[in-house]
């Protein structure tokens, strides 16, 4: 043994050989002997004295520990349940071995250790809660395992996806409707209008427009731009304008290869095609293919059918205006073509104003990008005028196919652009002879009423609309949206929001009350022989019974068409001469917002309600402007005892072969009572024989209906019904420029016009024709309903079905300061819509609504503050397109 490793010194009782020798008094090297070899009463894990006990060699240990390894108790267990016998080691962590054993070196666990598992997880070291919380290195590993499946799997996709023919994918149908006896009736959308070109005929100003507006990095990215998805998001978080998060690359894809269905596995698709594509077609071919692929609006696919479309120029002609306002377009033309679109967020106006904020930004966006300098931008004109849009569709047609339009994405939850993909077969509720025989009724007086060229002031601009729903589904089955899209309107005359609707709301406060009661009954439901005060300038009191403050802090006095003292008079006589106060009064006795509860309950949107009004008094004089379509669907629920269905015009729509979900017939709603409803019915029909509705009340079957004019004559309603039909009749005029309703005072030739002649004459002609072979079923008697309030009547006289002496008056919201014509001599014959010619004597004067200079429904002396109607007009005066479905206001 070399010098550095001397041997310790031997103890004098005798060395290594009189330890195996079991020489008494010798130590056995490193472990101290058993507990139950030495005698010691301690036990074996008492003191053993190690600190005392010399060194033995590191051979002799080994050789110990070999022998030990036979042993039953091994040198790595912990005793041998006591004492070490014969053939057992040592016991201790440093004891000396038994008899047989010798000295050990185990660590003594007392049981085997556990064995080792790929994934410790509960984790078997661990006790409790903790057993379940993984260690880092599992979390890590897990992460890395994950990510690693991902790209595996990603790698597996990009390799099998393939890059699909773009002559085959980008082919497409048309979409075809369909009478409700299953007969065509249009074929439209499709890509038929797509012209493509090459890349060198796309203008410098149209790729940079693109480019900045869509995908600033695209010449830069692989096809996909994560930071460009996560900067939209957070655009469109702050709600400011936003670059597209679709790389043009993803977008061409979607166009190109891929149906416009919103999934999992669609997205993924052009998610990986748009990787293939990226790295293999040339960016110039992939810009060029979006371009030519791209909807414009106007049933224009490509950037050339595009430039012909919008402004009758070739693509390669396009200015730099008109670049960056078709670049405008590619954000959705639904919303962003100043023609208007599908829904009621869609008007021209509204479509205009998103067009031209877009256009604005798109120009700035150049700057910032540095596509354009600022010199160059400041010499950009304004917001471009597009051509007149032109349509292959005539008459009513588009109106129909609008509708059916509107109603099939809303119910699919799909943008407009992607219907007009085509392919879509859709079955509608139209009644082919309905809509002709509202079109000839329109028609008919259009041509004896107005004269555009003889009085130009008056008559031009002058706008119909009607619609018809069957009260027993909710069908629509027939409407009038204008003199049609060959001629250059657009708007849907039946489906605006707008126009006033005047006293055809008074039904409905009515309707509350016979429901709900009023304060002078304590909540209970009241009688249509209750009495109120109809006189002329009556103070309108609240709740409480306190008169009703105007804004000079005198007592609120409503206004009526005549200074006539009708004193105490019921409700069903003030319904019949459409008086204005006891209306207004009793609006606040109800409560204003039981009457708007009412009204919604039969179909009318909270989106057309009056907002600026709903806590007036004028509120109950028909502020409001539903579309013709909701009023023709809600007085179907007084015509079906108040039953109500929502208004729908598809039954069926098939795609690919296969009929889709969500297009079966709306559920029957339950609005009111049975007797309220068929009470507001008896009601009506009062008014058609002997009030403002007289015009119609030799139809030849039972009817019920209501007039209504509003404030200085710039709208007029007739809408009316029966068991079978229901059908509503506006007529308005309009400011194209500004979308403004005015007045149609001299319109015609005639001082003002009301509800009950040119509309109800409308109505009148329609209904003929409509309800022929149809056996017409009788109104249905009310119970019953109701306790009279209110004080006994004067005995003034009133107008009765045989007293001829004064015609019934419509009351309008503000009276025309032109003063009232005399009446005219009887004729042998009139016009059957002239207001001022009646065969029996007299004049049919008067209007529906009241205010004298008003304000919030008619303090005498006031300035007017009525409300203009909300977005009214659209193009060639159409008002705010699509009311009826709601959309997004």
């Amino acid at each position: 043994m070399s010098e550095h490793r001397r041997k310790p010194p031997q103890p004098q009782g005798g060395g290594r050989a009189a330890a195996r020798r079991g020489v008494p008094g010798t130590s056995s090297g490193r472990r101290a002997a058993p507990r139950g070899a030495t005698g010691s009463p301690s036990g074996s894990y008492g003191p053993s004295g190690d600190e005392d006990r010399p060194y033995g060699g590191r051979a002799e240990a080994r050789r110990a520990a070999q022998r030990s390894v036979g042993s039953t108790g091994g040198g790595r267990r912990r005793g041998a349940e006591g004492a070490g016998g014969a053939g057992h080691g040592g016991g201790g962590r440093r004891g000396t071995g038994g008899p047989g054993g010798g000295p050990g070196r185990g660590r003594g666990r007392g049981q085997e250790p556990p064995k080792k598992r790929f994934i410790d997880y509960p984790r078997s070291n661990k006790h409790g809660w903790r057993k379940l919380v993984p260690s880092w290195k599992q979390v890590l590993g897990s992460v890395v395992a994950f990510i690693g499946v991902l790209v595996g799997i990603a790698g597996i996709a990009y390799a099998m996806v393939e890059i699909p023919d773009p002559n085959k994918a980008a082919q497409a149908e048309n979409n075809v409707f369909y009478w409700d006896d299953g007969s065509q009736m249009a074929s439209t959308g499709g890509e038929a209008n797509r012209q493509n070109i090459e890349f060198d005929q796309i203008p410098k100003s149209m790729q940079n427009a693109v480019i900045a507006a869509e995908n600033a990095s695209f010449y830069e990215d692989k096809g996909v731009d994560p930071m460009g998805i996560a900067r939209a998001v957070v655009n469109m978080a702050k709600g400011s304008e936003t670059q597209g998060g679709s790389t043009i690359t993803q977008q061409y894809v979607k166009n190109m290869y891929l149906k416009q269905d919103q999934t999992l596995s669609r997205k993924a698709r052009e998610l990986f095609i748009s990787i293939k594509v990226g790295a293999k077609v040339d960016k110039e071919e992939i810009l060029a293919g979006y371009l030519n692929s791209a909807y414009y609006g106007r049933n224009a696919y490509g950037l050339q059918a595009a430039a012909r479309a919008y402004f009758d120029v070739d693509a390669v002609q396009l200015s730099t205006e008109q670049s960056v306002f078709l670049a405008a377009m590619l954000k959705g033309p639904n919303l962003f073509s100043p023609d208007g679109g599908l829904g009621a967020n869609a008007s021209a106006e509204a479509n205009t104003a998103r067009a031209t904020k877009r256009y604005e930004w798109i120009l700035d966006r150049q700057v910032e990008t540095g596509s354009m300098t600022e010199t160059e931008r400041a010499k950009v004109k304004g917001f471009p005028k597009p051509t007149n849009r032109k349509s292959t569709v005539a008459g009513q047609t588009g109106y129909l196919v609008s509708t059916a339009k509107d109603y099939v994405a809303n119910k699919l939850n799909i943008p407009a652009e992607e219907l007009e993909k085509g392919g879509y077969k859709i079955y509608t509720t139209f009644d082919e002879k309905k809509v002709k025989a509202m079109e000839k009724a329109v028609k008919a007086t259009r041509k004896d009423f107005l004269d555009d060229k003889a009085r130009p002031k008056t008559d031009k601009n002058v706008q119909f609309g009607g619609a018809s729903v069957d009260p027993k589904t909710g069908a629509i089955v027939a409407l009038y949206g204008g003199a049609g899209h060959d001629k250059g309107h657009y708007s849907n005359n039946a489906d605006t929001r707008g126009v006033p609707v005047g006293s055809t709301w008074k039904p409905y406060v009515l309707a509350a009350a016979l429901e709900h009661g009023t304060v002078k009954s304590d909540g209970r439901p009241i009688s249509i022989k209750s009495l109120y005060n109809g006189n002329d300038k009556a103070i309108i009191k609240d709740q409480n019974g306190e008169p009703i403050k105007g804004p000079d802090g005198e007592p609120f006095r409503q206004k009526n068409e005549s200074d006539r003292a009708w004193g105490p008079v019921t409700l069903d006589k003030a319904m019949e001469q459409s008086i204005n106060t006891p209306f207004v009064q009793l609006g606040i006795d109800v409560g204003l917002k039981k009457t708007q509860e009412v009204a919604a309950s039969t179909g009318i949107l909270e989106s057309s309600f009056d907002k600026g009004n709903m806590d007036n008094a004028s509120f109950s004089l028909g502020t409001s402007t539903p579309s013709a379509i909701r009023m023709a669907d809600s007085y179907g629920t007084f015509a079906a005892s108040g039953a109500h269905h929502e208004p729908f015009s598809v039954t069926k729509v098939v795609k690919d072969g296969e009929e889709l979900p969500g297009f079966s017939k709306p559920k029957r709603e339950a609005a009111m009572d049975t007797d309220v409803a068929d009470t507001v019915t008896k009601t009506l029909q009062n008014v058609v024989k002997n009030g403002t509705g007289k015009k119609v009340a030799d139809i030849g079957f039972p009817v019920a209906g209501k007039t209504g004019t509003t404030d200085k004559n710039k709208s007029a309603w007739f809408v009316g019904y029966t068991r079978e039909l229901s059908t509503a009749v506006t007529l308005y005029r309009t400011d194209p420029a500004k979308g403004e309703l005015l007045s149609m005072n001299g319109t015609g030739g005639v001082p003002s016009i009301h509800g009950g002649d040119i509309p109800a004459q409308v109505w009148k002609d329609y209904m003929s024709d409509a309800m022929k072979g149809v056996d017409p079923e009788e109104f249905p008697e009310p119970g019953p309903i109701g306790e009279i309030v209110g004080d006994v009547p004067s005995p003034t006289p009133t107008p009765t079905e045989t007293e001829e002496t004064e015609e019934p008056t419509e009351e309008p919201d503000e009276p025309s300061n032109t003063p009232s014509s005399p009446p005219p001599s009887p004729t042998e014959s009139c016009k059957p819509w002239d207001p001022t010619c009646n065969e029996n004597g007299g004049q049919d004067g008067g209007q529906d609504g009241g205010q004298d200079g008003g304000q919030d429904g008619g303090q005498d002396g006031g300035t007017s503050n009525s409300p203009e109607p909300p977005n009214g007009g659209g193009d060639n005066g159409g008002g705010d397109n699509g009311g009826w479905l709601g959309g997004v206001d």
